[in-house]
């Protein structure tokens, strides 16, 4: 494999070396702008062996370069050009000599309905599609596409915001061998809709509905999915304890759940979880507001949760958190922030048991130097994030960040900036570790409808 850095300078010249490679399979020219036309058609005579190229974020390549490259590369499998040209139907009708492409990435593309269409046409044996963010993808255009790919194994439409119920009604028809589904803030489909995913797409093991309008009945029948093993359900308003009970009962071998901002989801919901899914390795239930310790000593039995996040959730205590550290010594990422009701008796359980933590954010907490020195004797700790904790002073703080040996990325309010000796951040940068300074205002936290509003607007 070669890959070339970023907004590296790289010509058709430096191409033309590369490319006398024999075996070379893999090339990665991300971001690389001098990349052009002439520069692909320089090296077509050199790309037989190649299996995947990534021209992604190359914004001055068009059809007339692929067509020069690809008429050569008759053995490429992977192709990515995500936010790159406008995917019209001559870029499409470029790719028509690839007879051995399964994997094809647009994100971030503007996508035609004959673009689509023509790729539907050509690309015969395609398994993979990914269409995340692009502008343009419709109704039509998808339809068509998937109508056309009865195979297809994984499909992106995250952010294809002008699709239907239409859409995923010829999905699920047609791609009934889908293994992975993302569909993120696909706001047009109505919760009917998603009823057909689980009656005709049993072999999903991957489902992001993050931002959608799913409601109980809707994860009923996702329930009948039984190979799920990651599912995103983040700000789904709609959902609540009983549709996520049938998860529970069904999809056993669920590893990462996401339910961010799903206000619906109380204990019962998770307990439901914690019981049937003993594998689950990464749950967030942040700003689920009712969640309290009863969930944290649920899911304690979960014995490799390596992932846990629950910022925003007032009702949890160090009680809760004490039942995960004892339970989940697998832990590595912990995130806290705004659980107000958490102090220094939930850290010195971390201490003891959680010693793979590498990453933890205890903002808006209650914890103290107490705490915080407790946590520095945790030798995988890399990331600290440290912002208005109200019981912490420079010198508590101080003490922490010296003792704490492996850390690599600190942030902290602005305030702390001043108290600190330049010595003593030479000393921690030495070691490696970058400090990044904020100076937010303490904010308290909005309503889940307001703030749902408020990303609308910026939407």
């Amino acid at each position: 494999m070669v890959k070339f850095i970023p907004l590296m300078q790289i010509t058709h010249k430096c191409l033309s070396s590369i490319m006398k490679l024999q075996y070379l399979e893999d090339l990665i020219l991300e971001g690389c702008f001098s990349i052009d036309d002439e520069s692909l058609a320089a090296i077509k005579h050199g790309c037989k062996s190649l299996k995947a190229l990534d021209v992604s974020s190359c914004h001055n390549i068009c059809d007339v370069g692929l067509s020069s490259l690809i008429s050569g590369a008759e053995r490429l499998q992977q192709l990515n050009l995500a936010h790159g040209s406008a995917v019209t139907a001559a870029l499409a009708n470029s790719l028509k000599k690839l007879s051995n492409l399964h994997s094809v990435k647009l994100d971030g593309c503007v996508v035609t309905n004959d673009g689509l269409k023509a790729i539907g046409d050509w690309c015969i044996l395609l398994r993979e599609l990914s269409l995340s963010k692009c502008l343009g993808v419709t109704d039509e255009g998808l339809s068509c596409f998937v109508t056309k790919h009865t195979e297809l194994r994984k499909l992106d439409i995250t952010c294809c915001r002008k699709i239907t119920d239409i859409s995923i009604a010829h999905i699920t028809s047609s791609c009934t061998n889908l293994t992975s589904l993302r569909m993120e803030s696909c706001t047009m489909v109505p919760r009917e809709a998603f009823v057909f995913i689980g009656q005709r797409c049993k072999f999903l093991e991957e489902l992001d509905l993050t931002d959608n309008e799913i409601d109980d009945e809707g994860l009923k029948s996702i329930s009948k999915c039984s190979r799920l093993s990651s599912l995103k359900l983040g700000i789904c308003m709609n959902i609540s304890d009983e549709g996520l009970a049938h998860i529970g009962m069904n999809c056993s071998k669920l590893t990462e759940l996401d339910l961010y901002r799903s206000a619906g989801i109380t204990d019962s919901g998770i307990l439901a979880i914690a019981c049937v899914c003993p594998d689950l390795e990464m749950i967030n239930m942040s700003y689920c507001k009712d969640i309290t310790d009863s969930s944290l000593i649920s899911l304690s039995k979960c014995s490799n949760l390596n992932t846990f996040e629950s910022r925003g959730c007032p009702l949890i205590t160090s009680l809760g958190l004490a039942a995960i550290a004892v339970g989940c010594k697998q832990l590595t990422k912990l995130d806290i922030k705004k659980c107000h009701n958490i102090d220094d008796a939930g850290m010195l359980p971390l201490a003891h048991f959680s010693q793979y933590l590498r990453q933890i954010n205890i903002s808006y907490t209650s914890v103290t130097d107490v705490g915080l020195l407790a946590l520095a004797s945790i030798s995988c700790l890399q990331s600290l994030t440290v912002l208005h904790l109200k019981g912490l002073t420079p010198n508590g703080l101080a003490a922490a960040l010296s003792a704490c040996g492996g850390l690599r990325k600190v942030k902290l309010h602005a305030s702390f900036k001043s108290f600190f000796a330049y010595p003593l951040f030479e000393h921690f940068e030495a070691r490696g570790c970058v400090f990044e300074w904020r100076d937010k205002e303490f904010q308290a936290e909005l309503d889940p409808q307001c703030w749902k509003l408020q990303l609308e607007d910026v939407v």
